[in-house]
């Protein structure tokens, strides 16, 4: 009997099956599989490469199992490359693969690396047709399995689970089930006619939406949080900006454009995070040691910073507007600077000595450039 409907011979048949590796959805999986393995610090490639398998596999099966369930079960899909049989044969060789791949585990990494990985293929096998009707597990399934991707490489290297690869999985937990509700509602009306309870579903199109953005907006606070008590490096927040910068484009998408836009932030994001941790960029002393202009230091950086505020304002023709809110904004800001300089909150050590009405010159200039730095590029925006 036939394993591919396009076709036969050992060519179609083979790219029949090739046709169930879908990049975009298999790539990170897989990726924070070596993620997981380089938190470690040194790690070895053999296990790293044994796990990160495993985890090609239990996706793959995933793919096989839901384009089974849509086609031949569900009629949902207008086209699947292998018959009923080609996804038998692919679902067995699948497992037969993750079986070997969970032995070699258990041989090289111990049991702790094997409960891990093991329920990736579960969740892979039963997302379609169980897991798939509740908009619970339709939501988490694929971020879970993400989440043990992360943990079991890291444990396969270790042997053990460390606070820090337990709030990574967590943050891509709650950040990728944002992305999946979000991912879920371009499929809106028709899973409404089979009952498929997704969270656009249940909630609507717009609450969804907002629980969505909701969760990988917590996902990026998760992260900043996290780096400012030093769980994380620093430099996980640059991670944060790139995300969330994709995210703020995609609020204004519609689900199919949002979708893309947040599956490439996300690669973003797994990027900065790899990142941060294997190169701590901001744990670095700056190149450029500024404090030799000695008592000219911050007089120095107001007038780069101000500079930039007047090319903002001048191309924005916003001065008039800037000039308006420094004027309402400067009294409350000297009688708090004042006050801070007063009580010994904060000292300025790299100044010219030079103080008008109480306060340091360089203090007025600040009191200017911040608020017109802000008009500039809030008007810069708008008028772009």
């Amino acid at each position: 009997m036939a394993l591919a409907r396009h076709g036969r011979g050992v060519r179609r048949t083979a790219a029949a099956f090739a046709s169930q590796v879908h990049p975009v959805f298999m790539l990170p999986p897989v990726a924070v599989s070596w993620f997981g393995a380089a938190l470690a610090g040194e790690f070895a490639l053999g296990v790293a490469a044994v796990h990160s398998l495993a985890v090609f596999f239990a996706v793959y099966t995933a793919h096989v199992r839901d384009g089974y369930v849509d086609f031949h079960v569900r009629g949902e899909d207008g086209d699947h490359p292998l018959t009923a049989l080609g996804c038998r044969v692919a679902l067995v060789a699948a497992t037969t693969g993750f079986a070997a791949c969970l032995l070699a585990l258990f041989v090289l990494a111990g049991p702790l690396a094997t409960l891990l990985t093991a329920p990736c293929w579960v969740v892979g096998y039963l997302h379609a047709p169980h897991l798939d009707t509740n908009p619970v597990t339709t939501t988490l399934g694929y971020p879970f399995g993400i989440a043990l991707s992360l943990a079991g490489g890291y444990v396969a290297q270790t042997g053990a689970l460390a606070g820090r690869t337990v709030a990574l999985a967590a943050v891509f937990l709650v950040a990728l089930s944002g992305v999946k509700i979000v991912d879920d509602a371009q499929d809106y009306d028709y899973d409404r006619t089979i009952d498929k309870r997704t969270v656009a579903v249940v909630l609507g199109l717009g609450r969804a939406r907002r629980v969505g953005f909701g969760l990988v907006v917590g996902g990026l606070v998760l992260v900043a949080v996290l780096a400012a008590v030093r769980v994380f490096p620093t430099g996980a927040i640059l991670a944060v900006f790139a995300f969330g910068a994709v995210a703020a484009v995609a609020r204004r998408a519609d689900p199919e454009l949002a979708t893309m836009l947040l599956v490439r932030g996300a690669y973003l994001f797994l990027a900065g995070l790899v990142v941060a941790v294997w190169y701590r960029p901001l744990q670095s002393p700056p190149p450029v040691d500024i404090t030799v202009l000695g008592p000219y230091t911050y007089l120095a950086t107001e007038l780069v910073f101000g500079a930039i505020a007047l090319a903002l304002l001048v191309r924005a023709d916003a001065l008039r507007a800037a000039a308006g809110t420094v004027a309402t904004l400067y009294p409350v800001a000297y009688l708090w600077d004042w006050y801070t300089l007063e009580v010994g909150v904060f000292a300025i050590p790299m100044r010219t000595g030079v103080e008008v009405l109480g306060i340091p010159l360089e203090e007025h200039l600040f009191m200017v450039v911040v608020p017109a730095l802000v008009v500039g590029v809030h008007e810069t925006r708008r008028r772009a």
